[in-house]
């Protein structure tokens, strides 16, 4: 994604993530709120984001309406200001302590009001919404202020902008100012819903310190069409951008008496790194999760380095090492590994306490042997989706066992997979030990997301790092030393300047190489610093301060995460002050959103904070099953089931275990009778309607002594969730009567030949010597083309495009798109609207699920998932023209020195192509043309076989 030459080695990514501006409108009369003004100003100052969202409605109707103005703001960020003006009166947010706020909060949650403003939506986002009555005629202003400070992430900073006004307005603007005194090195922009029209409204201007982005669409560039008063602005808007780096100390940046110091120094070499991953495989596992679990591990498998050691740990009632010790990276090894993970069967329960402590115990083996690499780093990676069911299960206890087996030496990074886990008990899991925690959400990109954040880890430069700075000079430090740095990754300490201080601040980091320690000293002129940051207008002024307040806020609340409570009560006390003296609502802040009298006239927005899940209970009463007449889905999902007692002495039943159940109208795939119920974590809190009358089956699959169906007689406390899915992940597919051949089909590729007398030809495959086949490849133009072909469907299952010269990897399924830059991963969906515009390179799918890869003098890559007869995803080529004389691959070499013989004499459909020293009889034939979308578009061309 970016260009070549050493500054692009390894890059800097920030991440403002999502803005969204939405009103919504209740009420009898549709577009009575109109939305007249929507603006995003974000001023991103050295990483620290300050974004402005106002909106401006009026209401057109001639009775009261409600309007509703909602936002999402990154789950990281502080709301710092929120203000409605009404007939030009400001009704502000007041942020207060929380439990000073909880008296009001109370009151609003006893007169049934919605009191709570802000909750958790997504992965990485939280909506904010608030709503107020509107008077006829009457205008309302609302505007929304929150701050962030921008974490780089595999070595791209990204910023997320979610647009989604959903009426056309009048006045839609968005601006983003970027500045960074390290200088913008790299800037491209994406787009889930750019047009060609909308694209016109987007100008990009940049210099060496500064970035301006600019979106302001026309009322007609927003419309969908001339017939259509809809809006296409409706998706997400992304820039992405770099900064310059070099082999020192990092960029010490001073602005009002404070200081930031960031450090993520270019050119390191990779530390030697020994892990061991530890995988649930319990019942809870089955299905998807454990599908995707083994889909990342063998694509983590393969990115391990032959000096790394490794070894995998699979756990359920009991842990299994798949080797007795930690063995070498080579090729037999994960060859063996990758094996091993592709076996790994979900049953069982969940014992977590012993397969941390095998865990350890392997690495202490290794250590103590000298079995690993001098200077090496070691590391432990647990991933799991449920809480300790077996063994130990206290989590206090199982966290004093692995802290102290551990004792400090290595470092623990925890996923949980999924809402059915206690992400508290991983977040202090890892915290104790020197690592993070983090969610995999189920997701179709659930594996995308465990290889991501395996690649955050997975290439540590440093060990033991600490920044100093003289006493005299600096006071309030941040923390100011870290257990590792790794690739991708960027170190932030920040500080306040004493009154007295030098006009020099210098700054000593040092850290641990494999072999040698390694120490950056750096020096920062105050004077000039201080100037760089007053002049320019477009930055946020005071910014570094807030930053200060921010970052200290953030490590206050993560160490209350492990500290013991007298320490806790100490760092929540300076943790509030902070957040009250700066006025962020923070979680242990609240704010509190007045309104016109006559209204409901307070209501409480709070930080949400991650915490393991959500139960909602009901009592589900009956007899021997669960019954209704309601034609629904063959299948029923228990989710969260909560102590559910199955006989006497009762057993519980883990979440996400799944089961056979009887029913009266048997799918094709499974014996007759059967059907299947899975607890996963609720997500509605609601009865459903079951499809048929159901009872369990006896004997009950459950490691224990059989439980009748007459169990459920007692009326367990259970939760029930209606999804209307079948369970494709666990069912073969139903047996179905194929489908007569269709007539005329899509060949398997069709190629423009530029130049020539025939200027289509049409390529079927009939025979391959492997899966795998070179489709393309061009050394001039950085490109190469892959396809894996099942010959027994007789289509492509995946196509593989990689531009090498901007370490970018396109690779495209029948289910979905994953767009891979220097290892990180983003996954979209056929058919979504998508505009990426980065050097050397533009890449846009249409509404049809055309996706196009363009550059200027290039040949241009077409990629779709075809629905027609033989469906699959397809290649298309335009501009073939440019390819060079080194073009090569099974299809490049239809683009050298190719020549046609005439007409046959007997029969002019039939002629000889020569290319290459190949021979291959050509015939005039009519086939689908998959390259309009079209599956019933014919056209004729000259069609080949290829055998080989």
């Amino acid at each position: 994604m970016k260009p070549p030459g050493p500054a692009r080695a390894c890059g800097i990514v920030l991440v403002l993530l999502s803005l969204l501006a939405v009103l919504q409108i209740t009420g009898a009369q549709k577009n009575a709120i109109d939305i007249y003004s929507l603006t995003v100003d974000s001023r991103v100052s050295s990483r620290f984001a300050h974004t402005v969202i106002t909106s401006r409605v009026v209401n057109r109707a001639d009775s009261m309406q409600e309007a509703t103005f909602q936002i999402e703001l990154p789950k990281k960020a502080f709301i710092t200001n929120f203000s409605m003006i009404i007939d030009g009166v400001t009704y502000p947010g007041n942020i207060k302590q929380k439990d000073a706020a909880q008296k009001q909060y109370s009151a609003a949650v006893a007169r049934g009001e919605s009191a709570g403003l802000v909750k958790a939506i997504g992965r990485k986002m939280e909506q904010f919404q608030v709503s107020v009555s509107v008077a006829p005629a009457a205008k309302v202003t609302f505007e929304l202020v929150y701050e962030e400070l921008l974490k780089r992430r595999l070595g791209v900073y990204e910023l997320l902008l979610k647009v989604q006004p959903q009426q056309l307005v009048k006045h839609l603007q968005m601006d983003i100012h970027i500045f960074e005194p390290q200088g913008i090195s790299f800037l491209e922009t994406e787009s889930t819903f750019m047009t060609n029209e909308l694209a016109d409204a987007l100008t990009v201007s940049q210099n060496q310190t500064k970035a301006h982005i600019r979106f302001k669409p026309t009322l007609s560039q927003q419309q969908k069409s001339t017939e259509q008063q809809d809006t296409v602005v409706d998706g997400d808007f992304i820039i992405r951008y770099d900064v310059n780096r070099t082999l020192s100390g990092g960029s010490i940046q001073i602005e009002n008496g404070y200081f930031v110091h960031y450090f993520a120094p270019e050119g390191l070499s990779k530390i030697p790194k020994n892990v061991i991953f530890v995988i649930d495989r319990s019942g809870s596992m089955m299905g998807k999760k454990i599908q995707q679990t083994r889909e990342a591990l063998i694509k983590i498998l393969e990115n391990l380095r032959p000096e790394d050691h490794f070894n995998l740990i699979s756990f359920s009632s009991e842990a299994s090492p798949w080797k007795p010790l930690l063995v070498p990276a080579s090729t037999q090894n994960v060859e063996e590994a990758k094996q091993y993970a592709n076996s790994i069967q979900a049953q069982g329960g969940t014992n977590i306490n012993d397969a941390m402590l095998l865990a350890v115990q392997l690495l202490d083996i290794a250590t103590r042997e000298e079995q690993l690499p001098s200077g090496s780093v070691s590391l432990l990676l647990l991933l799991t989706d449920g809480d300790p069911t077996v063994g130990v299960t206290n989590p206090t206890k199982i966290q004093k066992n692995v802290q102290e087996a551990i004792g400090g030496q290595y470092s623990l990074f925890c996923l949980g997979f999924g809402f059915d886990v206690s992400y508290a008990f991983l977040e202090k899991l890892a915290l104790d030990n020197g690592g993070l925690a983090r969610r995999i959400y189920e997701d179709s990109d659930s594996a995308l997301q465990l290889q991501d954040f395996y690649q955050e880890v997975a290439n540590p430069l440093l060990t033991t790092v600490t920044f100093e700075y003289p006493g005299n000079a600096v006071e309030e430090v941040t923390q100011d030393n870290f257990p590792l740095f790794f690739k991708g990754s960027e170190m932030v300490v920040a500080g306040k300047l004493r009154a007295q201080s030098p006009d020099v601040l210098s700054a000593t980091v040092s850290g641990q190489l494999p072999t040698e320690n390694i120490t950056f000293q750096m020096e920062s002129q105050v004077a000039k610093q201080e100037e760089e940051f007053q002049k320019p207008k477009y930055i946020f002024h005071g910014f570094m301060e807030r930053l200060w307040a921010y970052l200290t806020i953030h490590q206050l609340l993560e160490r209350m995460v492990s500290a013991s409570d007298a320490e806790k009560q100490a760092l929540e006390t300076q943790a509030l002050g902070l957040s009250l003296n700066y006025s962020f609502v923070t979680p242990l802040t609240s704010m509190v959103v007045t309104k016109p009298e006559g209204q409901e006239q307070s209501q409480v927005a709070e930080k949400p904070v991650e915490n393991g899940r959500t139960v909602f209970r009901h009592r589900a009463m009956g007899h021997t099953g669960f019954t209704s007449t309601a034609g629904v889905s063959p299948y029923a999902r228990v989710h969260d089931v909560a102590e559910m007692s199955v006989g006497p002495p009762g057993l519980p039943i883990p979440s996400n275990y799944l089961f056979p159940i009887s029913k009266s109208d048997p799918d094709p795939r499974l014996p007759s009778g059967i059907g299947w119920l899975r607890m996963e974590p609720s997500r509605k809190g609601r009865l459903p309607p079951f499809p048929q009358s159901m009872r369990l089956p006896s004997p009950f699959p459950f490691p224990a002594n059989p439980v009748l169906a007459s169990s459920f007689s007692s009326g367990p406390t259970v939760v029930f969730d209606y999804l209307d899915e079948t369970m494709e992940d666990v069912l073969p597919a139903p047996r179905t009567a194929s489908a007569a051949p269709a007539p005329i089909q899509a060949p398997t590729f069709i190629l423009p030949l530029p130049g020539q007398s025939v200027d289509q030809l049409c390529v079927d495959i009939k025979r391959t010597r492997g899966p795998l086949l070179l489709l393309l490849s061009d050394p001039d133009q950085g490109l190469e083309v892959i396809g894996e072909y099942d010959m027994e469907k007789a289509q492509f299952s995946v196509i593989e495009v990689t531009f090498n010269n901007l370490q970018l990897q396109v690779h495209v399924s029948p289910e979905h798109v994953v767009v891979t830059s220097y290892q990180r991963s983003s996954q979209y969906k056929w058919k979504e609207t998508l505009f990426m515009v980065m050097p050397g390179l533009k890449m846009t799918m249409d509404k049809a699920g055309l996706l196009l890869l363009s550059s200027p003098d290039k040949v241009t890559i077409g990629l779709l998932s075809w629905d027609g007869p033989g469906r699959g995803p397809r290649l298309l080529l335009r501009d073939t023209d440019r390819f060079s004389s080194h073009v090569g691959g099974l299809l490049g070499r239809f683009y050298q020195r190719i020549a046609w013989g005439p007409p046959d004499a007997t029969d002019d459909s039939k002629r000889t192509l020569w290319t290459r020293g190949f021979e291959f009889n050509a015939t005039r034939k009519l086939k689908l043309d998959y390259q309009e979308g079209t599956p019933r578009t014919e056209i004729s061309c000259w069609s080949i076989e290829l055998w080989f």
